[in-house]
């Protein structure tokens, strides 16, 4: 019966758009940045806290942020990870923990009605301040990721992306992936998770969306429920700014493997960073928008080099990575190669045709608000907007930032944050005959 229900309201809450977002900020006496959004008539509420715990803050012990989110619901309180799963499902909740290179996020979906919800929030309040981090928990855990991280050296793929993120990043703490190293996991213990949760688990260092059938003073009393006996604790403190690579490098990787995995790029921009949407729609044009992208014309179309072909700008608190990738047949990876630099030289000089930035803007706007047509993308939505302290108003000015992108601005933009002589090239795959077509 509960399934039911959720089904109804997932298929009416896709149904719907909103024209514009109300986005109510303040902030707790503890120093916990809250970002509420109002949505009437179904009774259900999505709830995103994001704290500034993702693997850039593992300092030399790879994968310890992202072993802390994955155990901190295996135990809280007096109940192990079988009780937890039970009181939610019991109300009908959705429950989940994730970690990024800047946030450990923990979500949580559930019905207004009155018993309900508050069992949902005692629930996640008990899990939020008083994780037991228990020994045989964090034992089975680690195992498993262990046992990931060895399965990831059989893929080509996941060792092409950790030599790309190294080559961009050095020393910095975005150089390693968020899931940690087996020579950096194995040494953990559980009191290593226990001192990193009482570091950054706290309200000074959270972000809490609410978006959903509440009113403000219920949203007020909801936050104040979930952060009680939470320790005011420090903000993180900021990350050290990335240095760009001094020169253009070049590394092979030999892999017994009839498919080359490539990646190519350097650090890009930061959230905030004023060129974003010129970048943004620029890339869409170069290699984000899929089937109809030059990238994707030049490699796969017109030479047939590759199945598919993109580039994408990730911005993160610091500079997050812009990268271009495919995959190819070992012995064509040289000119897809070359191929691909000079797709992307060509449109650092000369950016998109003014047809193709008309469509790319269609493109975007068009299907924009599809992208937060549910509770669920708008809490997400306005997770980014909260924790990268973004304008209230981002959503709804979305639209006019695109529309007032220019050919002028993404050539300009493009010069200034692609420098063609920095570029970081990482191939993984085949033999000598990958590396030869360098």
């Amino acid at each position: 019966m509960r399934n039911s229900l959720w089904g109804l309201f997932l298929l009416a809450v896709s149904q719907a758009v909103w024209p514009s977002v109300n986005i109510e900020h303040w902030q707790t006496a503890q120093g916990s940045r809250v970002f509420f959004v109002h949505t009437d008539g179904l009774p259900i509420a999505d709830i995103v806290i994001d704290f500034d715990a993702g693997s850039a803050r593992d300092g030399k012990r790879a994968g310890l942020a992202a072993l802390t989110s994955n155990v901190l619901d295996t135990g809280a309180g007096q109940w192990n990870a079988d009780r937890i799963a039970e009181r939610f499902e019991s109300v009908g909740a959705q429950f989940g923990t994730s970690i990024s290179n800047d946030t450990a996020s923990a979500t949580l979906r559930t019905l207004t009605e009155k018993p309900l919800f508050d069992k949902a929030i005692e629930t996640l309040h008990v899990i939020l301040t008083k994780p037991t981090f228990n020994e045989a928990d964090f034992q089975r855990e680690k195992k498993r990721t262990l046992a990931g991280l060895k399965l990831r050296e059989e893929s080509p793929g996941d060792l092409a992306d950790i030599a790309f993120s190294k080559a961009l990043y050095g020393e910095h703490p975005y150089a390693h992936p968020e899931s940690g190293l087996i020579e950096t996991v194995a040494p953990l213990k559980a009191a290593d998770l226990r001192a990193f949760y009482r570091q950054y688990y706290v309200a000074a260092n959270a972000v809490v969306v609410l978006v959903g059938n509440l009113s403000r003073e219920q949203a007020e009393a909801t936050v104040a429920a979930l952060l009680k006996d939470l320790p005011a604790g420090q903000k993180a403190a900021p990350l050290p700014d990335v240095a760009m690579p001094a020169k253009a490098t070049s590394q092979y990787t030999a892999y017994p493997s009839t498919q080359t995995h490539v990646l190519v790029g350097l650090p890009g921009i930061d959230r905030k960073d004023p060129d974003f949407f010129s970048l943004f729609v620029g890339n869409h044009i170069l290699g984000g928008s899929g089937l109809v992208s030059k990238l994707f014309d030049e490699i796969r179309e017109k030479r047939g080099l590759a199945y598919s072909a993109y580039s994408a700008f990730k911005p993160m608190l610091k500079k997050g990575p812009f990268v271009l990738g495919l995959q190819t047949r070992n012995d064509q990876t040289g000119e897809a190669l070359k191929v691909l630099n000079q797709t992307l030289a060509d449109f650092i000089a000369k950016g998109p045709t003014e047809a193709e930035l008309t469509a790319a803007k269609k493109n975007i706007t068009g299907g924009f608000p599809m992208r937060f047509d549910t509770n669920k993308k708008l809490a997400n939505y306005v997770a980014m907007i909260g924790f990268y302290d973004l304008p209230l108003d981002y959503l709804d000015t979305f639209t006019q930032k695109v529309n007032a992108v220019t050919v002028a601005s993404i050539v300009d933009a493009f010069k200034r944050h692609v420098d063609l002589n920095l570029l970081q090239t990482v191939t993984v795959g085949g033999d000598a005959q990958a590396k030869s077509g360098q």
